[in-house]
């Protein structure tokens, strides 16, 4: 991905900018990125695109090109942008590990600098987390409802242009694929390139037998034969298996393609005929508009199908385009110089936000299994019961709407704390986590997740809750608020 101008912001982000430098109110503000609900009527979702910001926020600046586009807007003074000539990131930024299962209404990322360096960078955060977290947590589905078959993720030509396809690739393999088609990506992030060949190399030879054995001639080491172009069971699987013989009998392997008609027929038919012919190693893949709703199906119908190429449905998101992740003020210097807590009001009690800068508890059994998430109050100068915890006492727990419903949970194991500081003062001071590393983060903390809230229809619902103190907080905010109207 290609470095960003800091153009690369909504607009009333530096007008709001300019606001606080002129009424110098460009103080310490603490801004929190948490998200509203799972997409895909989910029960987990799947934190991607934490190291891209990283790497992004390191180069985020306004050139000499840009400064002069809006001197060209006459809309900005002439010393707000010669402060623009000098703007970078100096904050800090605390985040979960890139790949954990997050939840809805808990902070994954928080922010914490001046307002003006805080606002600007708001488009930038939202635009990268939103979009691979989505495509993660649409991997992670499609991973999981194919058992041990590998997901290969073939969305190159589908997905919503240039960088789209770029960061597909990328949030797809801390989901859980394990390879790509997308060349480019696969050596921009180090992952395995896959593909075999299309319908017109097929179409290009006298007949299927001699595109197969040309195929073999330049690939020997287990090509895999795309069989649908004319008839899959009369005539692709049965040239597969004249050519796949051969090379059985030298001492390899082969697999065959599917990618069209009834898959569940059609991958019980080619079996049968690979088993007779006694090719019984030789695999079966399938591509064409997948998700994890059919390869579930598929799945548990017993489909005797090896890997899955996914492309359309897992690069775009499929049934939802977008991620429901926001950025909002938890904390700011006042004109005394003190750090006070922050809320948006509404309505709608589920948009009321949680106030002040807060550090997030995963609680787990004894076993290491996750029971909860809990949001506490982070301050230095005030610290949470939260970080007292006794093991084998028990707590009391509240919805995170501050309504009456809480639950109650004796500690079988120390609370692991989630946020952890990423950038110090506009500088990385943690080391770059591999995208296997990753994916394998991605892949122990799905495990450590119920299959109740994995389920593909109907999941349970995870809990999120908040520790009395900071429910008493919120309740005080709002009775403030109203008391104001």
């Amino acid at each position: 991905m290609e470095n960003l101008s800091a153009l690369f912001t909504d607009f009333y982000e530096l007008t709001m900018a300019q606001g606080y430098w002129k009424k110098k109110k460009n103080r310490r503000s603490v801004f929190e990125m948490f998200f509203r609900k799972h997409p895909f009527k989910g029960g987990y979702s799947i934190f991607s695109g934490l190291e891209t910001l990283i790497n992004q926020l390191k180069t985020f600046t306004f050139s000499d090109d840009d400064i002069a586009y809006l001197q060209s807007l006459k809309f900005f003074d002439d010393g707000f942008l010669e402060y623009l000539k000098t703007f970078r990131f100096s904050g800090d930024l605390y985040a979960m590990d890139e790949g954990s299962v997050i939840f809805p209404q808990e902070p994954i990322l928080r922010v914490d600098g001046s307002f003006i360096e805080c606002q600007i960078i708001e488009g930038l955060v939202l635009n990268i987390i939103n979009f691979q977290s989505l495509i993660a947590t649409k991997t992670a589905r499609v991973c999981l409802a194919s058992g041990k078959g590998g997901v290969m993720e073939f969305g190159l030509r589908r997905a919503q242009g240039l960088d789209g396809a770029m960061s597909a690739t990328r949030a797809a393999i801390i989901g859980g694929a394990v390879g790509t088609s997308n060349t480019l990506a696969a050596k921009e992030f180090g992952i395995k390139p896959m593909g075999t060949m299309a319908h017109s190399w097929v179409m290009s030879f006298p007949s299927e037998e001699e595109a197969f054995h040309a195929y073999a001639e330049l690939y020997p080491v287990h090509p895999i034969f795309l069989i649908d172009t004319y008839d899959t069971v009369k005539s692709g699987v049965v040239n597969a298996i004249k050519v796949g013989k051969e090379i059985i009998d030298s001492g390899g392997g082969f697999g065959v393609r599917l990618d069209s008609g009834d898959m569940y027929y059609l991958s019980r038919e080619v079996r049968r005929c690979l088993d007779e012919a006694g090719c019984q190693k030789a695999t079966i893949a399938v591509s064409n508009d997948l998700d994890e709703s059919i390869i579930s199906t598929l799945v548990n119908q017993g489909a005797p199908i090896n890997s899955w190429g996914v492309g359309t449905r897992m690069v775009t998101g499929g049934d939802d385009a977008s991620f429901t992740g926001v950025y909002k003020l938890a904390a700011y210097e006042n004109e005394q110089g003190i750090l006070v807590p922050a809320v948006k009001f509404s309505d709608n009690p589920e948009k009321t936000t949680n106030p002040a800068v807060k550090q997030v508890f995963r609680l787990r059994d004894g076993k290491g299994m996750a029971v909860a998430d809990i949001l506490s109050i982070d301050n230095i100068e005030d610290p949470d019961e939260v970080k007292n915890f006794t093991v084998g006492k028990n707590y009391v727990f509240y919805h995170p709407s501050a309504d009456y419903r809480h639950f109650s949970y004796t500690l079988e194991s120390p609370p692991l704390p989630l946020l952890e500081k990423r950038i110090e003062k506009g500088k990385r001071i943690l080391p770059e986590p591999s995208l296997t590393d990753i994916q394998k983060h991605c892949a122990r903390g799905l495990e450590t997740i119920d299959v109740r809230y994995k389920r593909l229809l109907n999941p349970h619902i995870y809990k999120v809750s908040v520790t009395q103190k900071l429910r008493e907080l919120k309740l005080e905010l709002i009775k403030n608020y109203l008391g104001d109207l």
